[in-house]
């Protein structure tokens, strides 16, 4: 067995024995607090949100920086998983300690953590407070600059020689808000238990060279947003009609759908509870 083996092994190993104490803890009633964490991170550097063999995680970081204070293994729980080079402005994780946090915990945390990940705030909340499933909706921005910026080169898609029709892309947007099921913005061979999503918002919204997709759903499949953008875009460059777009979210079919667009542009801005 290599080095590398070994590594990953241990990893896993460290992380069953965080759930295994979790519910020994739990079974002879120790007694938890929960807390949340609400941070932010440029999405640049990892491969998203959560922990993956031989690869840096956004979740990785935070583990070893809240297991450092209190001098634990401890696993922080996700509101959600963003993919690889997606950003977030606003994220939150919960994770349980026995004791009370004393001092000033979100300086702390980010005396330990790169300075790609930034806690804003860490807050008490009630035990069966969880960080994913109670979140309400999410909110992304996708970030299209028109021309070209050498400022703005991590954090948009830069589209230039091209005109894009907006008004027709907004038209198409509006559907969105008509349909549940979005299979055809899916990433193929995903595990999940439904492609219904409750979209409540989708719009365009342009100030001078910046270019906004907001989306606003209960829940997102994966590589939807950015599907759902690289269609639009379709729409904007008129290579389909916007009732070409309506027939592609009701043929639940990936490969008629438009491409994913850079996930350097895509943002996860808000979480509500």
């Amino acid at each position: 067995m290599n080095s590398d083996q070994l590594h990953l092994n241990f990893k896993l190993f460290s992380k069953a024995l965080v759930g295994i104490n979790y519910v020994i803890l739990r079974a002879i009633k120790i007694k938890f607090l929960r807390y949340f964490i609400e941070f932010a991170y440029n999405g640049k550097g990892y491969f998203g949100w959560q922990i993956q063999p031989d690869v840096i995680s956004v979740q990785e970081k935070l583990n070893h920086a809240v297991s450092t204070i209190f001098q634990q293994e401890i696993e922080v729980v996700g509101a959600g998983r963003t993919d690889t080079g997606v950003h977030a402005s606003q994220m939150f994780a919960h994770f349980d300690v026995t004791t009370k946090i004393a001092g000033d915990i979100v300086f702390k945390l980010n005396s330990i953590l790169p300075n790609d990940i930034t806690v804003c705030k860490v807050f008490l909340v009630k035990d069966e407070k969880h960080a994913r499933f109670d979140a309400l909706s999410r909110s992304y921005e996708y970030r299209i600059y028109l021309g070209r910026n050498p400022f703005l080169l991590d954090f948009t898609w830069q589209i230039h020689s091209k005109q894009l029709d907006v008004v027709s892309m907004n038209k198409a947007a509006d559907l969105l808000l008509k349909h549940t099921n979005f299979q055809a913005f899916s990433k193929v061979k995903t595990e999940v238990y439904t492609f219904n999503c409750n979209v409540t918002e989708a719009v365009w919204k342009k100030n001078g060279n910046e270019l906004i997709f907001h989306i606003t759903a209960n829940r997102f499949l994966r590589n939807m947003v950015r599907a759902i953008v690289g269609t639009l875009i379709d729409v904007g460059l008129n290579k389909i009609s916007i009732n070409d777009f309506e027939a592609v979210i009701n043929s639940k079919d990936r490969s008629r759908a438009g491409l994913s667009v850079p996930a350097k542009g895509l943002f996860l801005t808000k979480i509500k509870y």
